[in-house]
């Protein structure tokens, strides 16, 4: 159950954002990286799993920003989506950057043309680094959804100094998932700690891996079982590998030598689950970008030693 959050409260990175993936261990992720081409204007990982190859967070040389997170629907039909919800970000970010389609335009084309239409639950918070930034008579970010109505019904957030919001795997704005209200609280608290004792970027950098980095995860009680123990990813930024005694259970095919395979999932949705990748973006006011990912975790679900899987990208914004 992955978190971002959106801050507007540091003076002089007006624009950071938080993020952590959390996801299935063993599901193929590429790492950070400018898209081959014709897409080579966006900056982000994003899925091997499904042929649709979506993401669930990117930022243009434009500064377009898409971040997407998943909720439950009721049935399990809409829970998986006959289209990939990476598609959505996608298509905010792959758009054709010499047509300057507008976020309110984006919107149109996903509400009015069925673009979200036979996906999973969703929220998408996406807009241009711009208009936070600058505020030249902008709306921050939005957030659309399957469930929004109508462009009318869009959330717009980030729009002015001071703010601090979180998005999880429920609806925006609801306040019963510890996770979000710790999350915008200890962001915030964050912040003020580094501006207070004039951090320089790399501290800051850290200070919001530690926000992304805190464990309050309950543990599983026994006999619980584990579809009702996901239910408590609610409460924890940050999710631990969880699930590797239930992958024990497992019937694997045996090594060549007879002995029984462990800590393998059956499938790339299946087995350990937990937080994947943080990521921290950060925009100044002179419209200079800094992108950090840190992948927790490699393709065999098997822990990557702190820094060996650190990605780091900086570039300044297109016409700012």
């Amino acid at each position: 159950m992955c978190i971002a959050i959106i801050s507007t409260e540091h003076p002089d990175y007006p624009f950071i954002l938080l993020n952590n993936r959390d996801e299935f261990l063993h599901r193929p992720t590429q790492e950070a990286a400018w898209w081959p081409a014709p897409d080579d204007q966006v900056l982000g990982g994003y899925d091997l799993h499904r042929p649709a190859h979506g993401t669930w967070l990117g930022i243009t040389r434009q500064g377009r920003i898409a971040v997407l997170t998943n909720y439950r629907e009721d049935t399990q039909e809409m829970a998986i989506g006959a289209r990939s919800r990476g598609l959505i970000p996608n298509a905010w970010l792959k758009s054709d950057p010499k047509a300057h389609e507008t976020s309110e335009q984006f919107a149109k084309r996903m509400l009015e043309e069925e673009g979200v239409k036979g996906v999973g639950g969703f929220s998408l918070l996406y807009g241009f680094v711009q208009d936070v930034v600058k505020r030249e008579d902008g709306d921050g970010l939005g957030i659309v959804s399957n469930r929004t109505p109508d462009v009318d019904g869009i959330i717009h957030v980030a729009k002015n100094p001071g703010e601090t919001h979180a998005l999880s795997n429920t609806a925006y704005g609801d306040q019963s998932w510890p996770k979000v209200v710790n999350g915008e609280k200890w962001t915030k608290e964050a912040i003020d700690q580094s501006v207070e004792k004039k951090e320089t970027r790399e501290q800051l950098v850290q200070r919001l891996l530690g926000v992304l980095s805190i464990d309050t995860m309950p543990k599983q009680k026994e006999n619980e079982e584990w579809d009702m123990y996901m239910n408590q990813l609610r409460h924890s930024i940050f999710i631990p590998s969880i699930g590797r005694d239930h992958l024990e259970e497992l019937k694997m095919p045996a090594h060549e030598i007879g002995d029984v395979v462990k800590q393998k999932a059956a499938s790339a949705t299946d087995g350990v689950y937990g937080t994947q990748k943080n990521i921290v973006i950060m925009a100044n006011k002179q419209g200079q970008v800094f992108y950090f990912e840190r992948t927790l975790y490699d393709r065999d679900a098997q822990p990557i030693e702190k820094g060996k899987g650190d990605r780091t990208f900086e570039y300044h914004i297109e016409g700012w």
